[in-house]
């Protein structure tokens, strides 16, 4: 199995549909408590927290009655892991980190088990939770697997404390077996200083092996990388981001890939967030599995490979774990309503508000998606709202017809499980048109059902035709043809 999006558990995922050594490479960043401050989808203004997002996480590293059993568990198991967690609980106690610990525990037994016998892990975490971590890859992967402790440093702003400024991340380098199978050593480039010192030399030492003479229009490759990085976070502004906080830059990521894998190989991210992992490895030839728990993520990474590669991307993978027919819908919305919502707005590609605005002030507004249709430049938008439930009436039209007057929107979209009755569609006719710029008339209010959706079914509006939507920051776009690769 490969080319893979799964919204889940990543443990659940991990044991029913991943092999014994199928996997050659893994990278996870894995959210964690740092602080207190949950590193979820998307930051708030202010500082706020969607609940909703947390929810996704918040009982894996809050100490409760099942992680005090789920300890007990892996005490009983005996071994080394046993005997490692045990010694961590005597220093953090019944503490939020001994709570992530136990929750990760579970997971990188299964990755090393799904790990081919000469694959490599890359564990991606900050300092707050490296030491410990460090001693369970140490237990669950050997200490003779242990391959490096990666810095990666890099400069952000900087704020007043009184200690030293933490611009460092740290990640923790495991193979296997001893020796990763797999690993292409990469140079760093020859200092300025180098070059002007030996030229107009017929020939110089090599600076690797200080043996063989190489002629001065041969120049030496460099050093072998060392395990400090010094790669830049990306901007805020930069192309690159997509409005996801924890987001790390695709170079980061090209390292790891090119250096612990081959064309063809299969890497996993069992949190996969907004894909990075997945858009390199899939930009690199590789072969690729990503999960994730919320259907917000899933949604932002197929909205990330059409932007970054074109439509034709969608034939090359499948998801798993969406809701495709109108029953699951129904089972999904029952379960938990705030994904629902996000697998809905995902179905017509708008960025959840949540993402946007502080917490609890949403005024009616669930998504939104942004378009361009007027030469001026200017940013045009669409409200939508969505409504899981079976009781809905004209109401719901008229108090989207107010939001988007309020909010100067050029289109609201209703979207609903139940069919609309015919005084919501008589309401919504009343509404009348937008008229775009570019031609074309656009009606200004619209009521989608899921199953219309899953029918394929969409919104009217002029990006559907003329590919204006900017909903989503736009990844940078590969010019090259994308490779074929085995499903």
């Amino acid at each position: 199995m490969s080319n893979t999006l799964f919204y889940g558990d990543n443990l659940d995922v991990m044991r029913r549909y991943l092999a014994d050594e199928s996997i050659d490479l893994i990278y996870l960043d894995p959210p964690f408590n740092s602080n207190a401050d949950y590193n979820v989808l998307f930051a708030e203004h202010g500082g706020e927290k969607a609940a909703a997002q947390i929810k996704a996480f918040e009982d894996t590293w809050e100490w409760t009655i099942e992680t005090a059993r789920t300890l007990e568990e892996l005490v009983e198991e005996g071994g080394i892991v046993s005997e490692t967690l045990q010694g961590l609980y005597k220093i953090l106690g019944a503490s939020n980190t001994m709570a992530y610990l136990i929750m990760m525990v579970p997971r990188l037994t299964e990755m090393r088990r799904v790990l081919r016998s000469e694959g490599s892990i890359y564990l991606h975490c900050d300092p707050t939770a490296s030491a410990y971590l460090r001693l369970i890859m140490d237990a669950i992967f050997g200490t003779r697997c242990f391959q490096n402790e990666i810095i990666w440093s890099y400069r952000r702003w900087p704020t007043k404390t009184r200690r030293y400024q933490k611009m460092h991340d740290v990640i923790l380098f495991y193979a296997k077996s001893q020796r990763p199978g797999t690993f292409h050593v990469e140079y760093e480039p020859n200092s300025e200083s180098y070059v002007k010192r030996f030229k107009g030399n017929t020939q110089v030492l090599d600076v690797v092996t200080r043996t063989r003479k190489i002629p001065v229009d041969e120049p030496s490759k460099g050093l072998p990388r060392r395990d400090v990085w010094d790669l830049s976070i990306i901007a805020g502004s930069g192309a690159e981001r997509l409005g996801y906080p924890t987001q790390k830059p695709e170079v980061l990521l090209d390292r790891i890939i090119a250096t612990s894998s081959n064309p063809d190989d299969i890497v996993l991210d069992p949190f996969c967030g907004c894909g990075t992992t997945i858009a390199a490895a899939q930009r690199l030839g590789r072969r690729w599995i990503g999960i994730d728990i919320t259907h917000l993520a899933i949604g932002l990474i197929k909205h990330r490979l059409i932007n970054q590669f074109g439509d034709a991307i969608t034939e090359t993978y499948s998801v798993r774990g969406e809701p495709t027919v109108l029953e699951e819908a129904q089972a999904l919305a029952k379960e938990d309503e705030h994904q629902f919502q996000f697998w809905a707005l995902g179905l017509v590609g708008a960025r959840p508000a949540q993402s946007e605005q502080k917490k609890g002030a949403d005024y009616g507004i669930d998504g939104n998606i942004y378009f361009h249709d007027d030469p001026r430049g200017k940013t045009k938008r669409i409200i939508l709202s969505v409504k899981a439930g079976e009781n809905i009436g004209p109401a719901m039209v008229r108090d989207l017809h107010g939001t988007v007057s309020r909010e100067k929107a050029e289109i609201g979209v209703l979207i609903t499980m139940a069919r609309p009755t015919p005084a919501m569609e008589k309401d919504a006719a009343k509404s009348g048109f937008y008229v775009s710029p570019m031609g074309g008339r656009h009606p200004k209010i619209q009521i989608l059902t899921i199953e219309q959706l899953l029918a394929g079914k969409s919104i009217d509006y002029p990006a559907r035709s003329q590919r204006t939507d900017v909903t989503f920051k736009k990844a940078r776009r590969i010019v090259s043809e994308m490779p074929e690769l085995p499903i």
